[in-house]
């Protein structure tokens, strides 16, 4: 087992550069079985769900080739085979469920297992097979594994109870060879499917996204290979966003792009840090305590869930009291118990938390509990006294590409340890 020893660091200074986002990534890797032409997709990160999903689309017969050096894949996927319901890669990756629209829309049918993930709340997938059904697929459930067929899949209205991500991406790729016009009302827009929507229309899709919710996709017969460069990742801006503001930083973060985290923006210059816009990234002024401040997670453009546990860190020392409302999931303040045991008072009721600022944090022995609260612990371990142990890495490497390493080159006393080295030590 392998964890992060972090001791409290001094303000994080420099420059760092961000990885492509997870979150667009494995989408448009999906979208590449739309196509039996070759697909060139560009900084694709090394991270474990991205190597999970290469294995699962090796499994339907796609030809996969990933450069971790240069961070690019090619996908040519000349025949696909829709039923990888045995596979056990699948159940370990919610986003693995993204490859059943482009199943669906391509051979007539998918079947999958029922994805896993974070144990972050309940994250169905009925969306999803209420989507299909809409562009007249058959569904079916059983042994804890869904499957649709359809002869072959026309357009129709989608009204999603949810902004769901997921939902919406897998929709989009199903109708994209479909027949006809399909039309989602309520869809999430944020950006990672904004990129998945330039990635479908490089390849000669005809997706077209309004700002009210929603979004028009007129199936073609036929999609072509593509190059595609993906977005940087706005989480983890936030997260060295955060990381600089607890920590009194002066960090830029090149290549972040402004208009996708104008919401973590927003809160941490309403407790006292200072965003600056540059050409190509953002710069990150902290200097002494921070206020308390309010945050209520919403769809996009509204403040990210992905963010919550990230910015509670940054509460944890501000003076006063700031309230979490997470409404997205409603399991997502598993950080805050960890949290606890390195001095943070921290109250959770439902989906609220109540944090009171202290003015000093110690570093303990935690477990990161998901991807996101285990970055969470990355930050608040920066400015705690003494040394944590960060445990259950995995899951924090699902998402993140050499985080500490990245974190070391600000500054930050960091480092990856195997269990077996921390003994010894």
């Amino acid at each position: 087992m392998s964890l992060f020893v972090v001791k409290k660091s001094g303000p994080l200074k420099g420059e760092v550069c961000l990885s492509g986002a997870k979150n667009a990534v494995l989408p448009i890797l999906c979208a590449c079985l739309l196509t039996d032409e070759e697909c060139v997709i560009k900084q694709v990160p090394p991270l474990k769900d991205v190597f999970i999903l290469i294995d699962i689309l090796k499994k339907t017969g796609a030809y996969v080739d990933y450069n971790e050096i240069t961070e690019e894949i090619k996908i040519k996927a000349v025949c696909t085979q829709g039923d990888v319901s045995n596979e056990n890669e699948a159940v370990k990756m919610r986003a693995s469920f993204l490859i059943m629209g482009p199943l669906l829309a391509r051979n007539g049918e998918a079947k999958l297992p029922l994805p896993g993930g974070c144990p972050i709340g309940s994250r169905p997938v009925d969306l999803h097979l209420k989507g299909f059904e809409k562009l007249g697929a058959k569904i079916k459930q059983e042994h804890g594994a869904a499957e649709a067929k359809c002869t072959k899949l026309k357009g129709g209205y989608v009204y999603l109870d949810f902004p769901s991500v997921g939902a919406t991406e897998n929709i989009i790729m199903a109708a994209a060879i479909s027949e006809g016009v399909t039309v989602i009302e309520n869809a999430a827009l944020e950006p990672e499917i904004m990129d998945l929507v330039n990635f479908i229309n490089k390849m000669g899709g005809s997706v077209f996204c309004f700002g009210n919710g929603t979004i028009k996709i007129t199936g073609v017969k036929k999609l072509h290979g593509a190059e595609h460069t993906v977005i940087p990742d706005r989480i983890e801006a936030g997260t060295f966003m955060a990381a600089a503001a607890i920590t009194d930083g002066d960090v830029i973060i090149k290549n972040a792009v402004y208009g996708h985290i104008k919401p973590a923006a927003a809160k941490l210059t309403e407790c006292g840090v200072k965003i600056e816009e540059l050409q190509d990234g953002l710069r990150v002024c902290s200097n002494g305590r921070k206020k308390a401040f309010n945050i209520k997670t919403m769809p996009f453009p509204g403040f990210p869930t992905d963010m919550q546990a990230i910015f509670m860190s940054v509460m944890t020392m501000a003076k006063g009291t700031s309230i979490v409302t997470e409404t997205v999931f409603e399991n997502r303040f598993l950080q805050a118990g960890e949290m606890q045991r390195m001095g943070a008072d921290i109250k959770t009721e439902g989906r609220v938390a109540v944090v009171e600022g202290v003015k000093k944090l110690t570093g303990s022995r935690v477990n990161a509990p998901d991807l996101r609260a285990g970055a969470a612990l990355i930050i608040t371990a920066l400015a705690a006294e003494g040394k944590t142990e960060i445990g259950d890495i995995y899951h924090i490497e699902r998402g993140y590409s050499s985080i500490d390493k990245k974190l070391r080159a600000l500054g930050a006393d960091i480092i990856r340890l195997e269990e077996s080295e921390e003994k010894s030590q």
